[in-house]
């Protein structure tokens, strides 16, 4: 497809009706090396029991990983800050092509067609940003439009998405898209203790895009309305900061995390649905971040939820960990590879993160 001169215009040639954003399609990446759990307990040589718990229980069967290379005694090598933050760009950046390239894919779209990038990150600190290595690496056109959103966390993805449909609305019939860049990877410290054992046993290394548009009668769920909740209380509950033992930055969670992000989950649903005219009984497909078993039975507890309601949550946690920003995109994916959804089916999506903070969003397919 051919970009066309779009400058003046009110529409463009995604336009078609009356529409409003809408997705149009998702594409994801990860990288070459998946691991088992007991894969990375080997490797580490890790003994102690209590790790061994955490990583063996975490309903994780596999994670794609960047892993350094064995030093001298066998074990990946300790990376340092600098080392890190190179592999958080390096590989970021291909990721991030490689999802963005499979979303234009599936939607037969081309590069040229891009008119604004949002690149979601909070796994290393670069700038210039992903938008800016992305338009380089791709060709995308330098008119392009762009936003950079880093260090906000899991719950990003849906904040991402809400400027991106914002700005989709203002300029109908462009395409826009926003890709979740997260190497997880270059974000871990290995010091054998509890709290940096409960991180490297959960998150994986990958990247999801989504394409989305105003006024396009082209198949794809229409967002409706979006709703957030932030509990003060617990801003320290999450978070990535400086260690200064080891000289690098760190995750830290929360033991009690689970609960007060599932304490808050029937709230902010609530809220999203208030005015709606939509009863909770009518959400056909239930897109929720793959935080943890914990947090995902938590939510599941508070909101009533089945197994069923969430087996695209856990199918992701369980074939890739947390993936950040991005999970919920992966279960966007496959809930499309299941073929399940009927026009007319309405559709929570759902992120959790630091702050702490429920995203959420109402789509109609």
């Amino acid at each position: 497809m051919t970009r066309p001169d779009t400058a003046g215009r009110t529409d463009g040639p995604w336009a078609a009706g009356r529409r409003g954003p809408a997705i149009l399609g998702v594409g994801t990446a990860n990288p070459e090396d998946s691991y088992s759990q007991a894969d990375l307990l080997d490797m580490y040589a890790i003994e102690d029991h209590r790790i061994r718990s955490v990583f063996l229980n975490s309903a994780i069967d596999r994670r794609f990983l960047t892993v350094p290379p064995p030093g001298a005694d066998g074990r990946p090598r300790p990376e340092t800050q600098g080392e890190l933050l190179a592999k958080h760009k390096a590989r970021g950046t291909e990721l991030g092509a490689r999802a963005l390239q499979s979303c234009l894919k599936r939607i037969d779209a081309a590069v040229s067609d891009i008119d604004y990038l949002v690149c979601v990150s909070s796994t290393g600190l670069l700038t210039p940003g992903f938008s800016a290595l992305l338009i380089r690496e791709l060709g995308i056109p330098t008119s392009c439009s762009r936003l950079d959103i880093v260090g906000m966390g899991c719950n990003a993805g849906l904040n991402a998405l809400n400027a991106t449909t914002g700005w989709a609305t203002a300029n109908p019939g462009r395409l826009a898209l926003m890709v979740c860049v997260e190497v997880c990877s270059a974000a871990y410290v290995f010091d054998g203790t509890m709290r940096t054992s409960v991180v490297n046993s959960l998150f994986g290394d990958g990247a999801a895009a989504v394409a989305v548009a105003h006024g396009t009668e082209r198949p794809g769920p229409q967002v409706l309305k979006y709703a957030s909740r932030i509990v003060p209380d617990a801003v320290d509950a999450m978070r990535y900061d400086w260690d200064d033992e080891q000289g690098k930055f760190s995750f830290f969670l929360d033991r009690d995390v689970p609960y007060v992000v599932g304490a808050h989950a029937e709230e902010v649903i609530g809220d999203l649905l208030s005015e709606t005219g939509v009863r909770r009984s009518e959400i056909a497909h239930w897109l929720i971040h793959s935080g943890g078993k914990k947090v995902i039975d938590s939510v599941g507890v508070n909101l009533g939820l089945t197994g069923y309601d969430v087996r695209h949550t856990t199918s992701v946690l369980r074939d890739f960990g947390n993936l950040s920003s991005g999970s919920f995109l992966f279960s966007y994916e496959r809930l499309l590879e299941e073929g399940v959804v009927r026009p007319g089916d309405y559709g929570v999506l759902m992120t959790m993160g630091p702050g702490s903070t429920l995203e959420t969003a109402l789509v109609r397919y």
